[in-house]
């Protein structure tokens, strides 16, 4: 794969208030090598904007497409299980969701949540405690696996995103109300922005 690449770049991160992010992806049907330059390039912007998860649509594409590496994190333990079996995630990482499918399972608990596309923006989110995934890889391959812990929560973080919803969605009104300021702000200058370039 790295073979047919081109030079691997940063991608600008999508900031709230941007229509693409509220897009949802369409259905990657075929892997070609534009899509495996998408996946290398946005992984190279989620590790320098230090983050865990990216999809498609913060990065300006309406994608099912989501990456998602969780080694970088040592306080929040991830769980992982193949086949019933449970797994290492270290070696299960970096993690390419084309057309994922995820079906919640387990009790809803509450964990901490940001977004790249919300800078300094954070609030608990209650989510089911573990998902099961059917998706392909970069290489069109098919596979499954449940995940629990912040894998689980990763995972279904960014899924949203391929569905246009966002973290935002799932806060608690009183969450919502202690960053709306925050929010609306955030929205006012991505929308003086985007009508900045228009203006170009």
């Amino acid at each position: 794969m790295a073979d047919s690449l081109n030079s691997i770049m940063v991608l600008p991160v999508l900031k709230y208030g941007h229509p693409v992010l509220r897009k949802k992806g369409v259905r990657i049907e075929t892997i070609a090598a534009e899509i495996q330059q998408l996946v290398a390039d946005m992984f190279e912007t989620m590790y320098a904007a230090r983050g865990v998860g990216l999809a498609a649509q913060q990065v300006g594409q309406s994608l099912q497409l989501t990456v998602i590496d969780v080694r970088g994190v040592k306080d929040r333990p991830s769980q992982l299980w193949l086949k019933g079996h449970e797994a290492d995630v270290a070696s299960f990482m970096p993690l390419v969701l084309i057309n994922p499918m995820v079906k919640p399972m387990g009790k809803p608990v509450k964990g901490a949540e940001g977004c790249l596309s919300f800078p300094e923006i954070y609030a608990d989110i209650e989510r089911p405690g573990e998902v099961d995934v059917i998706a392909q890889n970069e290489r069109g391959e098919s596979f499954s696996f449940r995940a629990g812990g912040l894998l689980g929560r990763a995972i279904q973080h960014e899924t949203d995103h391929l569905h246009g919803i966002l973290y935002i969605d799932r806060m608690d009104s009183a969450s919502l109300d202690e960053v709306k300021e925050e929010l609306a702000q955030l929205q006012a200058e991505t929308k003086q922005g985007l009508s900045a370039s228009r203006a170009r």
